[in-house]
């Protein structure tokens, strides 16, 4: 039995603000009080988005971004402009001059990609076409197996995979990989099925060749391991996917 993707966890210095610039980007109005933060839930994504406060400031490049698609170019000038509207800024992280998507910053300084229309590989998969992340040919391999989704791409050191249901993919470059600096702004949250047992999808993340961590968590009712490129993610209880 495998794991599903329950949340995407964003760290956020103020979760509301955040939920609100998001939630505006998305065309989203849907919300819900988590308790430990807001959460946003996009209509086609199949997970859910968690902000949840920080004290930390951002201290680099996050490792996990959004890659948001656009229809046409006047679809994605509308999508760059109502995030610069909103708090967005642009920002430099070495794309050329001839690559079509507009690279930018939430007001927290998380980047997000505006891809170019015509962009085939993310046809079809929603206005947050991928989850793209920093990481090795490795982890990739790990999440496919973790989740249950095929592998979509397999090249050149560069994965992906999508759940057969449809949605976002989740994507990883390969070599070159950033450093990591301190824990990771953004992570996933994953969960037994209805039914499933936490304490042996722990085991199974294990033997995949995930890792316990300790992030100062303390006593909680979630498991925090980290992935075989180091990045943490979040095992809820059983039932937490529904």
């Amino acid at each position: 039995m495998t794991c599903q993707l329950v949340a995407l966890t964003v760290d956020a210095n103020d979760p509301v603000a955040l939920e609100r610039f998001w939630s505006s980007v998305l065309s989203s109005e849907m919300t819900e009080d988590s308790g430990d933060g807001v959460t946003l839930i996009p209509g086609d994504t199949g997970f859910r988005i968690r902000f949840v406060h920080t004290p930390e400031q951002k201290s680099g490049p996050n490792q996990i971004h959004f890659d948001l698609t656009s229809a046409s170019l006047e679809d994605q000038q509308r999508t760059v402009s109502r995030s610069l509207e909103l708090g967005a800024r642009h920002i430099d992280i070495g794309q050329r001059p001839e690559e079509g998507h507009v690279v930018l910053a939430d007001p927290e300084g998380n980047e997000f990609c505006v891809t170019e229309p015509g962009n085939t590989f993310l046809a079809g998969c929603g206005s947050i076409g991928a989850l793209s992340c920093d990481g090795s040919r490795e982890v990739g391999h790990f999440w496919s197996e973790a989740l249950g989704w095929p592998l979509v791409w397999d090249q050149d050191q560069e994965t992906a995979i999508r759940s057969p249901g449809g949605g976002p993919k989740i994507t990883w470059g390969g070599p070159p990989l950033m450093p990591k600096t301190g824990k990771d702004r953004l992570h996933l949250d994953v969960a037994p099925p209805a039914g499933g047992d936490q304490s042996a999808e722990v085991e199974r993340l294990l033997s995949l060749g995930a890792t316990r961590v300790d992030i100062g968590q303390g006593e909680v009712g979630w498991v925090v391991m980290a992935d075989p490129g180091g990045h943490e993610f979040c095992v809820r209880p059983t039932g937490a996917a529904t």
